[in-house]
């Protein structure tokens, strides 16, 4: 395996049999070493084969830029992962997922947390990736002697879901159009005039792009306790009216029913959205 050009002492590109360029990475496999060497096949730790040249070519500028101890500790992550979702998660995930890490560590390093905002709603919506979120914290903390907080656990629970995206799962133009269909019934059936710089809106579009890919993808969230769902309905009755529109357009559009844990996210998020619009309109207004 000759090198086609060295990232560092750890990291190298080489040609594999099919001539498409392969990142190497070992410790000190490249050390010393110069383009056109033979590598010892022994001291390779890693190979990632890409099927995508622009994919191959990130993850290159990425890896050249990375402490190896962070590489193989993402990769530890992914592979626990795959193991217990039981099925494949796209080979972008490598970069991202080390991109994410590297960054999270940087920040935590100097003192800059990054709240997720989202965190109650990974939790609950994806908590078999979200545990997966918790082990890669432990995971961290053990190999690089970091302690991140948990709405990292999110942050990378989002990445394995994303990463699941595939044939079981609509694709982003279909995503696209049905967040723009739940959007406009929101907006026209409770008179609202979008703020989209606004915490709220953000957040709400946020979920409806996670919830498409579930619903789409048919993996439903379903709970048996109607208590939380009943408080909702009950306090906020117009988003949840809303909300129940939204079904009657989804079953009819999509042959999809929303479970009351669904229903009752979805009108939390209208709720919060429809009433830091009206109080933007207000201060708008009072300008």
């Amino acid at each position: 395996m000759k090198i086609a050009k060295i990232l560092n002492n750890n990291v190298a590109v080489v040609l594999g049999d099919n001539g498409k360029e392969q990142v190497v990475m070992g410790r000190g496999l490249a050390f010393q070493k110069r383009v056109g060497d033979e590598l010892d096949a022994q001291q390779i730790e890693k190979v990632f084969a890409l099927q995508s040249d622009t994919l191959t070519g990130r993850l290159s500028e990425l890896l050249s830029d990375i402490p190896l101890e962070v590489i193989t500790t993402s990769e530890l992550i992914i592979a626990n992962a795959r193991q217990q979702l039981g099925q494949p998660l796209h080979e972008s995930l490598s970069i991202a997922l080390c991109d994410h890490c590297h960054f999270a560590i940087e920040r935590h390093q100097q003192g800059i947390p990054i709240r997720n905002v989202l965190k109650w709603e990974i939790k609950t919506l994806y908590p078999k990736e979200f545990s997966l979120g918790i082990e890669a914290l432990a995971l961290i903390h053990k190999r690089l002697s970091v302690e991140l907080p948990e709405d990292e656990a999110g942050f990378i629970a989002l990445h394995l879901v994303n990463a699941q995206l595939g044939s079981d799962f609509a694709d982003v133009s279909h995503i696209t159009q049905f967040m723009q269909e739940i959007l406009h019934i929101v907006k026209y059936r409770l008179q609202l005039d979008y703020r989209t710089e606004s915490l709220s809106y953000n957040r709400f579009v946020n979920h409806l792009k996670f919830f498409a890919q579930r619903m789409l993808g048919k993996r439903g969230v379903w709970s048996e306790d109607e208590s939380l769902h009943d408080v909702v309905r009950d306090k906020y009755p117009l988003a949840y009216q809303c909300a129940v529109k939204i079904d009657q357009h989804i079953q009819q559009k999509y042959l999809y029913q929303l479970s009351s844990e669904e229903r009752m996210f979805l009108t939390i998020h209208i709720e919060r959205v429809r009433k830091e619009t009206l109080a933007l309109q207000d201060d708008a207004d009072e300008a």
